[in-house]
């Protein structure tokens, strides 16, 4: 079915204000292509502009990529290298058309192990484009939703203690102002490339009433047809939060 057909099935008023990716696939992408691995990250970050630009022209108003799990530091050194560095070439090639597109970034995860370099940037393009307001765009890099959990619930206990915040006070909705994506809706709709049907410890908290959609499409591959494709199967879904 061609993108237009596709956007015609799509419901305007309907569209999900926050769409959280686990981009996964770049590794077997690049096998199928007979090419090294490092070039499906390649590959992978070559989309994303257009992602973004597909998002903002549908209205979302949030978009989290997941980057870099605290779980990544596992792999092969080089390789994480190679992934660091992706992201700060990312960031230094696309700033100027972030602001001009409107796109807000905000760095979510524990920063402070990253190499300064990639810190800068994220620092940087962050405070560029801090007056944006189209879309917001979350890279998750160093992140960990078990570990943001316990940073919150940490920041909270220290607050106790000084007597700056009152444990009468602590409900779901205070209790996300300590999160990485405070101030943001919890995501509507996330988003799995490559098959894989886990959360691999991504927004454990925010995606509580996620609307939940797994693609065999790999990263490299997922265009603006496949987006659609997300948001159709979204918006055919019958959302209860847990009512009847």
């Amino acid at each position: 079915m061609t993108k237009e057909k596709l956007l015609e099935q799509i419901d305007l008023n309907r569209i999900p204000q926050h769409i959280a990716i686990i981009m996964d696939g770049n590794g077997r992408w690049a096998k199928k292509q007979k090419l090294a691995r490092i070039k499906g990250h390649v590959a992978g970050t070559k989309i994303i502009k257009n992602l973004i630009r597909s998002c903002s022209d549908l209205g979302v108003k949030v978009l989290s990529l997941y980057c870099f799990s605290t779980e990544n530091w596992r792999r092969p050194m080089e390789e994480v290298n190679f992934l660091m560095d992706l992201v700060r070439s990312y960031l230094v090639r696309e700033a100027n058309d972030m602001v001009a597109e409107g796109v807000r970034l905000r760095g979510i995860g524990d920063l402070e192990p990253l190499p300064d370099k990639v810190k800068r940037e994220i620092f940087r393009v962050s405070e560029m484009t801090k007056d944006c307001s189209k879309i917001e765009l979350n890279i998750a890099i160093n992140y960990g939703g078990r570990q943001e959990i316990l940073r919150a619930v940490k920041a909270i206990a220290e607050e106790i203690q000084i007597g700056k915040f009152n444990v009468e006070d602590l409900n779901e909705t205070t209790f996300s102002q300590y999160l990485y994506t405070t101030g943001q809706p919890d995501p509507d709709l996330m988003i799995r490339t490559s098959g894989e049907q886990r959360i691999s410890n991504y927004f454990l908290w925010q995606l509580a009433y996620t609307e939940i959609y797994f693609t065999d499409v790999n990263w490299p591959d997922f265009n603006e047809e496949e987006l659609y494709r997300a948001v159709i199967a979204y918006q055919k879904r019958d959302r209860r939060f847990g009512g009847i």
